[in-house]
């Protein structure tokens, strides 16, 4: 079995304070925080999510390593947003999907495109369909992020995305979560999906670089 990095093992065992000491071992070796997300956070969580769906964990311990997770992001959004200069390119709302509490892969994605020029304006989650659509009717974002852990609130999600469109402004829906997939996302009419945080701002860059449908 591979050795983990110590910030991804402590990310993984909800160890917080460890955490926060090992993001800071890489902040002062001068990693920018963007590879820290995509190298050490990102990958930790996708480990819990993983023991999450095969029930090696349950609840209490997902929030303890969630905990962990926001720990060492937070020490990490600050130097996200000081990277970009003058206001955002771009603005994307946020939220995880009606009957999903899960916040952990939604704040990972929302930090990465803090620091890629985009704005986010977090919904949260359990976001109902009709939240996301008046959210975008009144903002009018570029970009529509929406989340799901749970198999069982994929239908919420295909419904978020329908009153997204219903609304008729011109934006990209990009999708995420354990059980999302490429196939789900063309399904329901998102323009884009992505697997981790990293992959996330690829498909927002791509997505943005050309007129919205």
């Amino acid at each position: 079995m591979q050795k983990l990095d110590p910030l991804t093992q402590a990310v993984v065992e909800g160890r917080r304070e460890q955490a926060i000491a090992e993001t800071q071992r890489w902040l002062d070796r001068g990693v920018d925080p963007r590879l820290i997300i995509e190298r050490y956070l990102g990958p930790g969580m996708t480990l819990v999510g993983e023991a999450f769906k095969k029930n090696e964990i349950y609840v209490p311990e997902m929030l303890i390593a969630a905990r962990a997770m926001k720990g060492a992001l937070a020490m990490l959004e600050p130097r996200l947003s000081a990277s970009t200069v003058g206001e955002p390119r771009h603005l994307a709302l946020m939220g995880t999907v009606m009957g999903d509490l899960h916040d952990i892969g939604k704040d990972l994605v929302a930090a990465m495109w803090r620091g890629a020029d985009i704005a986010v304006i977090d919904l949260g989650v359990d976001v109902s369909a009709e939240t996301f659509a008046e959210a975008t009717l009144e903002h009018h974002p570029d970009i529509v992020g929406m989340s799901a852990l749970l198999t069982t609130t994929m239908r919420s999600m295909r419904e978020a995305a329908a009153a997204v469109r219903a609304t008729g402004i011109p934006t990209r829906i990009i999708v995420g979560g354990a059980p999302i997939s490429d196939e789900f996302a063309a399904d329901i009419n998102a323009d884009g999906w992505a697997l981790d945080a990293g992959m996330a701002v690829d498909v927002a860059k791509r997505l943005l670089a050309s007129p919205a449908q």
